[in-house]
């Protein structure tokens, strides 16, 4: 019998920044909840809220800074027009390095994948993003599926 719980006992960090998609960040995060894990959304600073493109607010758990791939199962990075900020960050490009030198989840939605991109985790991973994004995503080396999901 499955588990109505599937993620129970995981732990997913999510990133946010200002002008974050919204529903790319309440979406999957409601829905980890949903299936038991345990979800913390990290800012660049945990004291204030970021405001997303369709004018949701979110008020971080955790600043960015002190987050730990080893304290995480998975990382979900929203896109929006916070990924092009946040890639400028050497602290978001180790943390994501980190978690895909871990072999574990690095889950980049729309834009978002302007961060795996900078990191330059890419590398022959297979992936699917924004069609705006394309080219930069063949250029660093990921193989391009045009899908609506895509898991390697």
């Amino acid at each position: 019998m499955a588990s109505d719980m599937p993620l129970a006992g995981k732990r997913v960090l999510i990133l946010v920044g200002d002008i974050y998609e919204d529903f790319e960040l309440w979406y999957p995060k409601l829905r980890l909840i949903e299936a038991g894990a345990e979800v913390v959304v990290a800012g660049p600073d945990k004291g204030r809220s970021y405001e997303g493109k369709n004018g949701y607010s979110c008020q971080p758990d955790a600043a960015i800074g002190e987050m730990k791939a080893t304290n995480f199962d998975g990382l979900v990075v929203p896109g929006g027009f916070m990924p092009d900020k946040l890639r400028r960050d050497p602290v978001v490009l180790q943390l994501v390095r980190d978690f895909a030198e871990s072999n574990k989840l690095v889950a980049a939605v729309c834009h978002g994948g302007w961060i795996p991109i900078s990191a330059k985790v890419y590398e022959g991973v297979r992936v699917t993003g924004s069609p705006g994004i394309k080219d930069d995503l063949i250029r660093t080396g990921a193989i391009w599926e045009d899908a609506p999901i895509v898991v390697d």
